[in-house]
């Protein structure tokens, strides 16, 4: 159980990982090339070209497969591409992809197989348009990945022209052969059209010439791109023996191709180092800003992982001078004399990180942001200030695996707040920050994220483009790592200064409200004669001395319509004394103290942080500097190591050990334990990022000393198993295949989760362990679990279990010197090698070592040979075979060949017999089973021709007087609606029959919480607040929406203007999510304040234009159902409209007219007979029913006396026989009894039934009713027969087989009968009396599609779903359901599964999609599938109509609801509703209250609710005046 909650919880936190990560696309093949352009995104793998959105979603693809064909009459071989599916024989691989947005198409360069350069232009919009091919050399003439290519703007007078700048890779080693002549150099431009010389790609300039720039070196380029008229070039170069340098070149595109090139000027980037030796591995340049700063990522070693990233200034020199580049040249031949490139610094070391691979750089305000992507498949995030000081770097993404990134990252150029990061076949779309999670400003503005802002007017972190038009903090434009910051001043007369300062960007009229409270933990801390706070600084002049003990002071600032509040702990700066050191120092500048003179005092200008503290060395120790020696293991996967052991010397006084990046980011400490001074224990926390960390070692005192390296790797990963089964014995040696294997602890199978197993041995790729046994004889397979820290992986392949191998015989032979035995085994699916078996010979007591020198595989068998050598006797009684943990012993027996030899006689004689039997059974089964089949037939044959019969000849006989109908006045109507499962609330909250009526004031608490309920900022807060506590659930939030509609129904405009806000509220909310299931559940407060609202609202018009329809469907339903065979037990019935409901395992039956009289007064008399319609198979309970039910239709009024309360009683023979339910001669099967019918007291057509009333007439023989038993389903049965056992030929009419499908066609009855019922509710809801719907509905529907408009939502579907969740299936279903809540009358689940069924027509109806139905599809759907699609029609026009209808003005509503509210005055008790609503606010009054004031709410508002809180901690409940 452990393990499991385990693998649980590693598969939450990997979900938690890729929570943002849904936004992906993966590809056949590996990437080749990827680009950007307005909203597509456009990638080129092995085999295929894709076309994507910028939310990654495909909408265009190009296969680069096809055939070529001899077609072109120069005798080039044409390119045609071929279906995915087709043969084909040539492949285009794509080297150049550059989007040309300018003239709306792209071009794709590269080569096709081994032959020469090939070029396509595609339409931009749709690639699988190709508007032009060339056989064309254009770009590296093969594909490597150290050439680039971009288009470049030459300006020529005033007019651009544009070209495809290629600079290609260049070996010295000229080996490779070139196929196709070529006129392309390493930098090339070449035409994008048709206005110059020669083709569309034409190198030749204006003159005809190819210009073009030549190297000899070897140069490989990393990136290009152009600013303004310049144009930038990276590479690495490596020329004659001196190691790499990476060289960047300048042109000035301008005049021509030639002058362009001709303007070659250069320089040589150098690392922090100096050396050069480095090379660049990736490159962005900054965009914005006078300078041209641009970051490189390099590696300090000529690999790939001492990486570091570099900033800098890459502006050209202005002042042009000759120039001779050592490197290029655009002349034919390398000229003598090069100039020496200038050698450009690095402004900046930003990040040392290992394995860098890629970065992207964005500019926002004062603030660099760097994406940073690596090799072993991370994505790094780093925000750097304009001083290039950078903040803690946070992880965006990480892989399990090592998934490299690719060299380039790109921004989605539609939103700017997500990232494209390409990995070998696959893309991420991840998104640049995650402001949404920072709950509260602090939070927000802590986080030192530039992309987020604290939007007052929400309030929420949010990004500062969806905080528009309002007031908004952000964090300033240099790195602080705090918000706010303090310093304490001692001036020269003696006066302490407390020194507050938030370091917080703001608007520019947010400052002027800027105020500061100093809260101390005791007693005053502030004068009253301190300085006027002034943003960003605020003062606090102390009373008096300073206090003896350190003071936690709460400082509360407003900064406009928000507060921020922060807690410090006043420090005496002249306590913090001790010998100099770096700690001390730490100590002293954290309190807000200054640090001169190696001693700590009190805070002077400049402000000093904790790089005064870096070079203070050790004074005076006392003391044995701990060292560190090793740490195993020393290297770790990112979810880190138990049980470590770190080893040194002068150990014994450390506490903890500390783990942290080099930046001193996310540090964390880890206890110690068994400490010798020489070694300890302790954990490896697991770390977001993987890399080097440092590790130091703490003393008491908070000193941290030594300093050693760990290295975070990603986590194991298993892919295969091998072998892949084992022995149910378990000892089976496997081998886990896959990668970091080395860093896992242990293993487990999920078939013995407490079993841990030991890695026997093992390597990054390969770990060794053995198999435990299967505990379960029925265990096929076992998941394998690696055990990594504290999480547990799955291995992505399972392990077989089989039995154990089965050995049957051996035998021995002497052949030479040497005996030679043969191991017979049967074939099972375990593959044994001969490595896993051991044989030994036992021979006189003595074991004899057999060498296994094969394995051989027969049909059924499996044979092992082994040798001993050097033995004579090959006389062996018995051979001991071993397999894992498992040995079997096989010995020679010599009576086990006769037992055979009399097996095999006997089996003949045997099979004789048993044939001469089973010939006579045969013949005598096969005449039962003939005449058991006709007869089988023949009641099929009856009952689908009476099916037919029932079918064709139904009508819709069923009576429509039904008296009066039995509405609910409205209060028990709303709070049947409103408290459907409380009935504690709904009397609570009704004034009923019975209770004072008067018209009484509230008292003085429920008046003052009244008031302060009809305060919207209060309300909404006090709604939002309690919806985001945990322990407030859906139930709750339900109750609270009825509880604020009964407390605000004398005023509905404003609960209206309410619940639009919370609706406005829940539809930002859910803007980002799929907006079509908006109000689609009752998940939140206001959905079920709408549900409320709309019931409010269409009350009249459901009692006067729906109700009566309604009512006689409910009946038809009953009568319809009672017309054929209903059982007593389960309810089910013959007539339904629900699969589940119907009653086809039901016998024979015969309707009966029965004559009932009803004894009047004790002395015998009798009334007029009344004609009832019974069936024979009725039981006695249902005569009953129809009895009372034919009185009441024909009288018009119920009969006097209670169901419970009757007895009847069978006229036969002169005499009256009483009936009753159960009795002495009722049918028992079993220990189970038949209910009696009619058909069991043979009581036939015409018969007299006497109806008596047993307070008058008591039976001789008092019976309570049998469904008062509370096992009354398990001891009765009425028509469904029980599951036992039992002889048929006492009841032949039960032999009968009864097939469900045979009795589908009484849905179809039940359907006919009451359809045109079914039609009249449908048309009374969607049909327009005066071709107008009521104003509740025009009027909300109106604010949805505003709201829609609003939210910029086009798609009419999502408006048409809005309004079908918010009236159909919110309200009218709701009704469908439940006639209950409308008509005073009881609902029986029968009832509800056939309102069940049209209820779910009802719905269909409003549905957009077209449900493909199948002869699987369930029977409630095909039953109104050909009137689904005319319901639809009717619907359409019913909210096109509603649309076309004149606009409800709110002048009009609001008259509508002061009515609504007059109209049903004083039937709910406010007082209790209040009450109720008030213990929600008393169980979470600091959170509202702690809400309000960050939500910037009036003082005064929330003295009212502290006003409120007072008046009710006096009295636990309102009471009336």
């Amino acid at each position: 159980m452990i393990l499991l909650l385990c693998l649980f919880y590693s598969i939450w936190v990997e979900l938690a990982w890729s929570q943002e990560e849904n936004e992906g696309f993966s590809f056949d093949g590996n990437i080749q090339q990827v680009a950007v352009a307005g909203n597509y995104f456009y990638i080129a793998t092995e085999d295929k070209l894709y076309q994507l959105s910028h939310n990654l979603t495909l909408i265009h693809s190009l296969t680069l497969r096809g055939i070529l064909k001899n077609e072109d009459p120069m005798g080039n071989e044409e390119f045609y591409r071929v279906s995915e599916k087709a043969v084909f024989n040539a492949t285009f691989s794509i080297n150049v992809l550059l989007p040309f947005i300018r003239n709306e198409t792209a071009a794709s360069c590269g080569l096709i197989d081994n032959s020469c350069g090939y070029c396509e232009v595609l339409d931009l919009k749709n690639i699988s348009k190709v508007l032009y091919r060339e056989h064309i050399e254009v770009g590296p003439p093969r594909s490597r990945s150290g050439s680039v290519s971009f288009l470049v703007d030459v300006k020529k007078d005033s007019t651009y022209k544009t070209y495809i700048l290629t600079a290609i890779q260049n070996h010295r080693d000229k080996s490779e052969k070139i196929k196709c002549m070529s006129d392309q150099v390493t930098i090339n431009l070449q035409d994008t059209d048709h206005t110059g010389i020669g083709g569309i790609f034409s190198l030749s300039d204006e003159s005809g010439k190819t210009p073009g720039i030549q190297t000899e070196a070897d140069v490989e380029f990393v990136d290009g791109f152009q600013i303004n008229s310049t144009v930038y070039l990276f590479s690495n170069v490596a020329s004659g023996a001196k190691t790499n340098k990476v060289r960047l070149i300048w042109l000035q595109a301008e005049t021509s191709k030639t002058q362009t090139l001709k303007s070659l000027h250069g320089a040589t980037l150098r690392t922090s180092n100096g050396d050069e030796g480095s090379r660049l591995l990736a490159s962005s340049v900054i965009p914005g800003g006078q300078q041209v700063l641009w970051s490189g990522v390099f590696s300090l070693d000529g690999g790939e992982t001492n990486t570091e990233l570099l900033l800098f200034d890459i502006t050209p020199d202005q002042r042009i001078k000759p120039f001779i580049d050592p490197d290029f040249y655009d002349t034919p031949k390398k000229p003598n004399n090069p100039s020496e490139p200038v050698a450009l610094k690095p402004k900046a070391v930003l990040f040392k990180q290992n394995h860098m691979s890629s970065v992207l750089a964005v500019r926002l305000n004062g603030w660099m942001v760097f994406f940073i992507g690596t090799a072993d498949g991370q994505l790094i995030k780093l925000a750097v200030d304009r001083n290039y000081q950078p903040t803690c770097p946070k992880i965006l993404y990480r892989t399990s695996g090592d998934n490299r990134v690719f060299p380039y990252l790109y921004l989605d150029p539609v939103d700017q707040k997500h990232v494209y990061v390409p990995f070998k076949n696959q893309i991420k779309r991840l998104p640049v920050s995650k402001c949404s999670t920072y709950q509260n400003v602090k939070d927000c503005l802590s986080a030192q994220d530039p992309f987020c802002v604290w939007c007052v007017s929400k309030p929420s972190c949010t990004f500062k483009g969806d905080c528009k038009d309002a007031e908004w903090l952000s964090i300033p434009d240099d790195s602080k790592q705090k918000t706010v910051s303090h310093r304490v001043v001692k001036d020269s007369t003696g006066e302490i200064k407390l020194i507050i300062q938030t370091h917080v960007t703001m608007e520019q009229k947010v400052p002027t409200n800027f105020a500061c409270q100093f809260s101390p933990s005791s007693g005053q801390l502030c004068g009253g004669h301190g300085t006027r706070p002034h943003y960003p600084q605020c003062t606090c002049i102390l009373n008096s001395t300073f206090p003896a003990d350190d003071v936690i002071v709460t400082i509360k600032m407003r900064l406009g319509n928000t507060s921020l509040t922060e807690q410090i702990k006043m420090i005496n700066c002249s306590n913090v004394h001790g010998q100099p050191s770096f700690h001390l120092c730490q100590r002293c500048i954290r309190a807000g103290c200054g640090w001169r003179q190696n001693s700590c005092s009190w805070a002077s200008d400049p402000v000093q942080n904790d790089s005064v503290c870096v070079n203070i060395g050790q004074f005076g120790m006392n003391f044995s500097k701990p060292e560190i020696s090793s740490i195993t293991p020393s290297v770790v996967s990112f979810y880190g190591r138990n049980h470590a052991v770190l080893s040194g010397r002068n150990l014994r006084d450390v506490t903890r050990v500390r783990i942290q990046a080099d930046m001193g980011c996310d540090p964390k400490e880890s206890p110690v334990w068994n400490n010798i001074g020489t070694s300890l224990t302790f954990h490896i926390p697991d770390r977001q990022t993987k890399g080097v960390v440092k590790v130091c070692v703490l003393l008491t005192d908070g000193s941290c000393h030594s300093n050693f390296a760990i290295m975070y790797q990603s986590s194991p990963i298993c892919t295969d198993i091998v072998p892949s089964s084992s022995w149910r014995s378990g000892k089976r040696k496997v081998t886990l295949i896959g990668t970091h294997l080395d860093l896992v602890d242990s293993v487990t199978h999920i078939n013995a989760p407490q079993e841990v197993i030991l890695p026997r041995n093992r390597s990054s790729q390969n770990l060794i362990y053995e198999t435990p046994a299967a505990k379960n004889t029925d265990f096929s397979s076992s998941v394998v679990f690696l055990k990594v820290a504290n999480q547990t992986l799955t291995c992505r392949t399972e392990i077989a279990y089989y039995p154990d191998p089965e050995f049957t015989s051996f035998t021995a032979v002497r052949e030479g010197e040497d005996v030679r035995i043969v191991v017979q085994k049967k074939v099972d699916n375990l593959e044994m090698k001969t490595a896993e078996l051991k044989v030994v010979g036992i021979q006189n007591e003595k074991e004899y070592p057999c060498i296994i020198k094969s394995k051989e595989i027969s049909n059924k068998t499996e044979t092992f040979i082994c040798e001993i050598e050097g033995l004579h006797n090959a006389d062996f009684e018995e051979v001991k075979v071993s397999y894992g943990g498992t040995s079997v012993t096989l010995n020679k027996s010599s009576s086990l060949s006769v037992l055979i030899l009399l097996v095999i006689l006997l089996i003949p004689i045997i099979i004789i017999a048993v044939l001469v039997f089973y010939r006579r059974q045969q013949k005598q089964l096969t005449i039962k089973m003939n005449r058991l089949m006709e007869d089988l037939e023949l009641d099929i044959r009856n009952d689908i021709r009476q099916g037919f019969i029932d079918l064709q000849t139904e009508k819709a006989d069923l009576m429509e007087n039904v008296g009066a109908i039995p509405f609910l006045d409205y209060k028990h109507f709303a709070s049947r609606i409103f408290f459907p499962e409380s009935e504690l609330l709904i009397k609570l909250c009704i004034k009923d029959i019975g209770q004072d009526t008067e018209n009484l004031q509230l008292d003085e608490r429920c008046q003052t919480f009244s008031k302060l309920i009809q305060d919207q900022l209060f309300l909404i807060t006090m709604v939002h607040t309690l919806e985001e506590q945990k322990s407030f659930t859906i139930k709750d939030k339900c109750s609270l929406a009825s509880l604020i509609t009964v407390a605000l129904h004398s005023n509905l405009s404003y609960l209206t203007e309410v619940m639009e806000v919370l609706l406005k509220d829940l539809m930002q909310r859910n803007s980002n999510t799929q907006p079509k299931l908006l109000l689609r559940r009752t998940e939140s407060t206001v959905e079920k304040l709408l549900t409320n609202w709309v019931s409010v609202c269409l009350y009249g018009f459901l009692r006067e234009s729906v109700g009566q329809h309604l009512y006689l469907l409910v009946s038809a339903l009953t009568q319809q159902i009672s017309k054929g065979p209903v059982d007593s037990v389960t309810e089910k019935a013959l007539y339904t409209l629900s699969e589940d409901w119907l009653l086809w395992q039901a016998q024979d039956f015969s309707p009966v007219k029965l004559k009932v009289l009803f004894a009047v007064g004790s002395d015998g008399e009798v009334s007029e007979p009344l004609e009832v319609d019974a069936l024979n198979c009725d039981t006695v309970e249902q005569l009953k029913e129809k009895i009372l039910n034919t009185f009441k239709t024909k009288f018009g009024f119920p009969y006097n006396t209670l169901i419970r309360d009757l007895c009847i009683e069978y006229e036969k023979d002169g005499s009256f026989l009483p009936l009753v339910e159960v009795g002495a001669g009722s049918e028992v099967i079993g220990e189970v009894t038949k209910l009696n019918t009619l058909r069991h007291y043979k009581v036939n057509d015409g018969a007299t039934i006497k109806v008596l009333s047993r307070k008058t007439h008591p039976p001789l023989s008092p019976q309570e009713s049998v469904k008062d038993d509370e096992n009354f389903s398990g001891k009765y049965f009425h028509l469904i027969d029980p599951d036992v056992v039992e002889d048929h030929g006492k009841n032949p009419e039960r032999k009968k087989l009864k097939l469900k499908e045979v009795y589908l066609t009484k849905l179809l009855s039940t359907k006919v009968a009451v359809h045109s019922y079914v039609e009249n509710v449908f048309r009374s809801i969607w049909g327009m009396s005066q071709t107008k719907a009521p104003l509740a509905i025009k009027y909300f529907f109106d604010f949805l599609d505003a709201q829609a408009e609003n939210m910029k939502i086009t798609d009419p579907d999502v408006r048409h779903i809005w309004k079908t969740n918010s009236l159909p299936l919110r309200f009218w279903i709701n009704i469908l359901k439940n006639p209950q809540f409308v008509f005073d009358l009881e609902k029986t689940p029968h009832l509800d599964g056939c309102l069940s069924v049209i209820a779910q027509a009802f719905m269909d109806s409003f549905s957009l999609s077209e449900t493909q139905l199948g002869k699987h599809a369930p029977t409630n759907k095909l039953l109104y599938a050909k009137d689904i699609p005319m319901f639809k029609q009717e619907v359409k026009a019913y909210y096109k109509q509603i649309r076309e209808q004149s606009a409800v003005t709110d002048a009009e509503f609001k008259e509508f609801l002061q009515g609504e509210s007059k109209k049903h005055e004083n039937e709910f008790n406010e007082a209790a509703a209040l009450i109720q609503l008030y213990k929600y606010v008393q169980r979470y009054f600091s959170e509202i209250n702690e809400k309000l004031t960050s939500n910037g709410a009036p003082v005064e508002l929330t003295e009212q609710l502290q006003h409120v809180k007072d008046l009710f901690d006096g009295l636990k409940s309102c009471s009336w005046n």
